[in-house]
């Protein structure tokens, strides 16, 4: 699992550990751990071209004293001082030390450089690059050489990966001690590269809970239900879904065709698409409704298609967990989520979060931590944001925000946050808490889209049909 750590919590375990450590030591193993990412990036140290970005302060001393141990490996390092009065005075004098030199002029060295350190902001800068720095960060972006960011890009909020003014794109960022929640969403996500990180022994110094975790095969694994020799179509969970309309029955099918890849026992499916639904899927079993005359399940998915059908207070009163998606989302009341005793997941995409939310859809895709912990809070429900990193957050503030890191780009298609909504809603029936059968839902999803996908469009029946694929990837 990746898992990472507001600024004032990596700063209050430095300060920790660096009470124990002698004068420069946590510094020294910062530079250390990046000139060696940057020697394995350039493949050949000796007679490359690395251009040191230098701001202020203890960022800029990571690139200088990174800069001076590439320098003595033979590299040619030149260093640009956006703050000569304030760099940082010991990094500075170790790469002059080392053959290092400094320039007034920055764009003729970029303009040959092999690689460039950007140590122009740190962990605390906010709004943006000044304006000074944002033509020097234009020139190392439209040079030949590989960006590497110091700890996390320039102009990123490290806190909520928000970019609030121009920040410097890398090819990679080398971060030090804990991963920041900048580094993992959108859409300062877009701007990290490849992202390693330098172990400085922070570990020990840090929380047991984070502020936001990425989940990896194997976290996946352990949540993942698996039949036993007891296991029926009961025990193993039977999801109802209500769905689809007489102009939207495919999102019934997809629906159905998610739940149904995604491990349901059985399906019980609600709505004026039954016809097309028996037709794909003979083992359905439907009903003309209402919800309640359906029969037992253990969980419900409203919403994907339902147009104006009915469905959706009949669900939220039900004593079983819901997931509400799409039309179901609209004009959704708060206050009748909030008195729901059984769990409620909502599955919004950027646009109708910003409906429930009552704010920009820029401002939702712009701000997508902040957003989907406040939809949690205002709903009393967890959410599931969807988008170019999904994001899945509970009502309890205590609890880290789940970033997915599976997906590709093809999943901007039609259809595919319905397969998406069924496969959760099965996971819920298995009997997944909310946060845990969103989390997992949505990494087999993007899981199943890689698969299907193979780098071409796809479509959103053949992501539901790799479902099981991507099951068994993560399961083995």
């Amino acid at each position: 699992m990746r898992i990472a750590y507001r600024v004032e919590t990596v700063r209050a375990a430095e300060q920790e550990l660096m009470a124990r450590l002698p004068p420069g030591t946590l510094m020294q193993r910062a530079a250390a751990g990046l000139a060696a990412a940057c020697a394995g990036m350039l493949g050949r140290v000796y007679g490359s071209r690395v251009v040191v970005l230098a701001g202020s302060g203890d960022n800029g001393g990571d690139a200088l004293y990174a800069g001076a141990r590439l320098a003595r490996r033979g590299a040619g390092v030149t260093a640009v001082l956006l703050a000569p009065d304030r760099a940082h005075p010991d990094g500075l004098a170790a790469l002059l030390r080392a053959g290092g030199s400094v320039t007034d002029d920055p764009y003729d060295v970029l303009a040959t450089a092999d690689l460039v350190l950007d140590g122009i902001t740190g962990i605390g800068g906010h709004g943006g690059l000044r304006p000074d720095a944002v033509p020097i960060a234009r020139a190392a972006r439209g040079s030949n050489a590989l960006v590497v960011a110091v700890d996390l890009p320039s102009g990123i909020e490290a806190d909520s990966g928000e970019v609030l003014g121009e920040a410097l794109h890398a090819d990679a960022t080398v971060t030090f001690g804990a991963y920041k929640p900048g580094l993992l969403i959108d859409p300062a996500y877009a701007y990290t590269g490849a992202v390693r990180l330098v172990d400085i022994g922070l570990g020990p110094y840090l929380p047991s809970v984070p502020d936001c975790e990425a989940l990896h095969h194997a976290d996946v694994a352990q949540l993942l239900p698996a039949p036993t020799g007891e296991s029926d179509k009961y025990r193993r969970g039977v999801v109802g879904i209500v769905a689809g309309s007489a102009r939207y029955p495919g999102a019934a099918v997809l629906a159905v065709a998610g739940a149904l890849h995604g491990g349901a026992g059985a399906v019980r499916y609600v709505g004026h698409a039954a016809d097309a639904v028996i037709a794909r899927f003979p083992e359905t079993l439907v009903s003309a409704g209402p919800p309640a005359g359906a029969g037992r399940v253990q969980a419900w998915v409203v919403g994907p298609g339902l147009g104006d059908g009915p469905g959706v207070a009949d669900v939220l009163a039900s004593d079983v967990p819901v997931l509400v998606d799409a039309d179901g989302l609209r004009g959704l009341d708060a206050a009748a989520v909030r008195a729901r005793t059984a769990p409620t997941l909502l599955t919004p995409h950027a646009g109708e979060a910003a409906a429930l939310l009552g704010v920009s859809r820029a401002e939702v895709e712009g701000a997508r931590l902040r957003s989907v912990r406040a939809l949690a809070d205002r709903y009393g429900a967890t959410v599931l944001l969807k988008g170019s990193t999904t994001l899945v957050a509970d009502p309890d503030g205590r609890t880290p925000v789940r970033v997915n890191p599976t997906g590709t780009p093809w999943l901007a298609t039609a259809g595919s946050g319905d397969v998406l909504s069924g496969l959760a809603g099965s996971l819920l029936a298995a009997g997944l808490e909310a946060r845990d059968a969103a989390s997992a839902a949505a990494y087999l999803h993007g899981l199943a889209a890689r698969r299907a996908a193979r780098g071409a469009p796809v479509r959103a029946s053949e992501v539901a049909e790799a479902v099981a694929g991507a099951w068994g990837d993560v399961r083995g």
